[in-house]
């Protein structure tokens, strides 16, 4: 569970540093393109921690509930997540 946790902390560090490096394109007054190619690969990163994020959830919270009787509020969080990703 670390492994996905680690994973997540680093894309998010390194979106962190492309959003930094956005504004400066931005305030430098960067080719358009070239701005936008850089909030896309952003989006990707924040994509792929949410992943790991979600992965560690299903794999300790929602697996927990699940054994200890109690998993249906989880289902649900889980359900009402990929409702907000599909719009």
């Amino acid at each position: 569970m670390m492994e996905e946790r680690k994973k997540a902390i680093q894309n998010l560090k390194i979106a962190k540093g492309q959003i930094e490096g956005i504004i400066k394109m931005i305030e430098d007054e960067r080719y358009c393109i070239d701005i936008s190619n850089q909030i896309i690969a952003v989006q990707s990163l924040l994509k792929k921690s949410n992943i790991e994020i979600l992965r560690r959830h299903l794999d300790h919270c929602v697996k927990d509930a699940i054994l200890n009787s109690n998993g249906d509020e989880k289902i649900d969080e889980i359900i009402n997540l990929f409702e907000k990703i599909s719009k």
